[in-house]
């Protein structure tokens, strides 16, 4: 038998402490997956796991959840990663923008209007930018409701959705708020080079948002005008709770960095771990994303299927940012414009207090606080955010008071298309 070199004891003893940190980590997250775990085990009691696979499959085939697409473009971060974006232009005749399938044409019939011997003003165009661990889809009630209506952007932040894996990352530079603020720009130059902006985020989307504007306030100054900023926070996320007791949650803190970095360096096995328990992490979802009891199943399994396809490298990677974010000094920057401030009373990742310390910042700002809704806000009460967005835009002329937003849930072909 060979003898253990130097160099290999060390590591495996450093991989020892480290899976010795994921055991501690794992009673302390099992605090949070307590009620997820019972409500699974009474579902095992009743309910074959054959079965529930396939209704998650029928979910999926009859929820058109995600299933919108517009005519896609990609920019290049500082870094050159390569960051996918939709757009979802204005017909003349009103008619809604591209559905899937149709490639950013125009319809058929479709007359389109040119104005000879004068260019045209740029249309307001909204930019939609969302939340860790989730993908541009995450705003589809929305994006359902405006198609036709406005100029939309949106986008898939760098390790997410359809967008490149960050490739500072392959050079040890860690993600923080302030890249994804310069993506948020690439972005921009590339799908809304003119034009004024009415900026939208959720979560990590909204922080996005707030780095924008601390490294770019002439472009705010000049261009933007009106922002949404939906279930996000200004700082101080590493005092959230999380819902969990004192104990708990101080546990999950001091363990928790470092557990994730040891899951995202055994990605592939961390995978088929996910796969394996579906039933708990379905459970889990729910009681973080959602703050109702009666959520449409098929909106819970499309919360399921955007947060399963962020792996967890990625999840390890992005995670230490928020504990460093502080974007409060970056605030008054929107101070001039109008904005919409909204939250889940029950969220319980960016807790609507969060929501309330930003609207002391800006006192002009209209703050709603939309009762039983948790973090997913946007697709468990789409028909308030759609709502108070929709009059966001109405205020600023980006889409005529007389306008009809569409359903919140509907993806059918419009007229046109």
């Amino acid at each position: 038998m060979s003898e253990i070199g130097a160099g290999d004891a060390v590591t495996t003893a450093a991989t020892a402490v480290g899976w010795r940190r994921a055991g501690i980590a794992g009673a302390a997250i099992g605090v949070i997956a307590a009620g997820a775990a019972a409500g699974v085990a009474v579902e095992r009691l009743t309910v074959g796991r054959g079965m529930r696979r396939r209704a998650r499959l029928a979910l999926d085939a009859t929820g058109p959840y995600g299933s919108l697409r517009g005519l896609p473009g990609r920019a290049a971060a500082d870094d050159g990663t390569e960051l996918y974006y939709e757009v979802d232009e204005v017909e003349p005749d009103g008619a809604a923008g591209t559905d899937a399938g149709t490639g950013g044409a125009a319809a058929p019939g479709t007359r389109r209007r040119r104005l000879f011997g004068r260019k045209a003003p740029a249309p307001v165009t909204v930019v939609f930018s969302h939340g860790y661990c989730l993908n541009q889809d995450s705003w589809h009630f929305q994006r359902a409701a405006l198609r036709g209506l406005v100029r939309t952007v949106h986008w898939d932040q760098r390790s997410h959705g359809r967008s490149e894996r960050g490739r500072a990352h392959a050079q040890g530079v860690t993600v923080g708020i302030d890249q994804l603020g310069r993506d948020l720009k690439a972005v921009i130059d590339a799908a809304a080079p003119e034009g004024r902006l009415v900026l939208v985020g959720h979560s990590m989307g909204g922080m996005t948002m707030m780095a924008l504007a601390d490294q770019y306030p002439a472009l705010i100054r000049d261009r933007v005008a009106a922002v949404a900023l939906v279930g996000t926070s200004s700082g101080k996320l590493g005092e959230v709770d999380f819902g969990l007791p004192v104990a708990g949650v101080n546990a999950v803190r001091r363990v928790l960095p470092g557990v994730l970095r040891a899951l995202g360096s055994q990605a592939e096995l961390v995978e088929r771990g996910r796969r394996a328990t579906a039933d708990l992490f379905a459970g889990l979802i729910k009681r973080y994303s959602f703050g109702s009891r009666d959520v449409d199943p098929a909106v819970e399994r499309f919360a399921e299927r955007l947060i399963e396809s962020t792996p967890i490298d990625v999840v390890a990677e992005f995670y230490p940012a928020f504990t460093e974010h502080d974007k409060s000094g970056a605030l008054p920057a929107f101070r001039e414009v109008p904005v919409l401030i909204l939250a889940g009373d029950k969220d319980l990742v960016t807790p609507s207090s969060h929501s309330e310390t930003i609207a002391d910042q800006l006192p002009d700002a209209e703050l709603v606080i939309v009762p039983d809704a948790g973090h997913l806000v946007m697709l468990e009460h789409p028909e308030t955010v759609t709502d108070r967005l929709a009059d966001l835009l109405v205020r600023v002329g980006a889409v005529p008071a007389t306008a009809n937003v569409g359903g919140h849930g509907s993806t059918a072909q419009q007229p046109g298309d």
